[in-house]
Order: C-alpha cells, then sequence, then structure tokens
C-alpha cells in the first residue's frame, strides 16, 4: 500500500475518532465502514480464489515426504481460509447491520459500540461491556 493511501486513511481515523459524539454513525461514519468492510470482504474473496487456484494445481509426488509436507501445506491453508469464511460471514453480517440501520449499536444493550472498537473491529455487534460479560460468561460456563 503506499504511503498516501495509509495517510490518508490515518488522517480519516483520527477525524473519526474526533467526531462529536452528536455525529456518532453519522451517515459518513456509515459509507467509511461500509468501504472498509467491502474492501475486507473483497480481499478475502480473492484469497479464496487463489487458494482453491493453488489447491487443483498441486502435483502428487511419488516421494512420502513430499507428499506429506504438501498435505500439511494444505491443511494449514484450509484452516486459514475457514477463519477467513467465518470473518466473511461476519463481514456480511456487519454489512446487512448497515443496510438495516443498526450498524455501531450494541446488539445487547442499544449502545453505542464506539468508533474506537469499530475501527479495530469493523465487525463487532457489542459493546466492549457487553463483549465482557458474554467472554466471562463463556469463559464462567464453558460455553
Amino acid at each position: 500500500m503506499d504511503k498516501l493511501a495509509v495517510r490518508g486513511t490515518t488522517e480519516t481515523e483520527a477525524a473519526l475518532r474526533a467526531a462529536p459524539e452528536d455525529e456518532y454513525m453519522s451517515p459518513a461514519q456509515v459509507a467509511f465502514f461500509r468501504q472498509r468492510l467491502r474492501a475486507e470482504e473483497e480481499a478475502l474473496l480473492s484469497a479464496v480464489k487463489e487458494t482453491a487456484g493453488h489447491l487443483q494445481e498441486s502435483e502428487v509426488s511419488a516421494d512420502w515426504s513430499d507428499r506429506a509436507s504438501t498435505e500439511e501445506e494444505h491443511t494449514l491453508e484450509l484452516r486459514v481460509r475457514d477463519r477467513e469464511r467465518k470473518l466473511l460471514q461476519k463481514i456480511r453480517e456487519a454489512l446487512r447491520r448497515i443496510d438495516d440501520g443498526n450498524y455501531g449499536w450494541c446488539e445487547e444493550t442499544g449502545e453505542p459500540i464506539g468508533i474506537a472498537r469499530l475501527l479495530a473491529r469493523p465487525t463487532a455487534s457489542l459493546c466492549l461491556e457487553a463483549q465482557e460479560r458474554r467472554e466471562q460468561s463463556k469463559r464462567r460456563f464453558g460455553g
């Protein structure tokens, strides 16, 4: 990524952080997050195509150690792609929340999630406090 694009993103993020509370989830902020989510979605879809092509191109080796290495690489790639598939689902859910007008608001409490949290994790659907409660509950009950 070139320096100008990075600087522009940093400046935009700083402007989002500095925006007054009454501008929370303004049309410009929503547009920023929609664009960020769409870019991430495109990058993940590109990675999926690359992996599919890579897995189809691989040759079967007669050497057992080469075959084992190749299988291990494929297993690792598939594991990464599975994580990316789950992230892709979260991205699409976040885009649906944008379309529904619920993006940026905690699903549990209705409170603002916060710009800083959304910049760090654009797919967040819970405010920090609700997320912490959910994680504590999972640890406590093994869920």
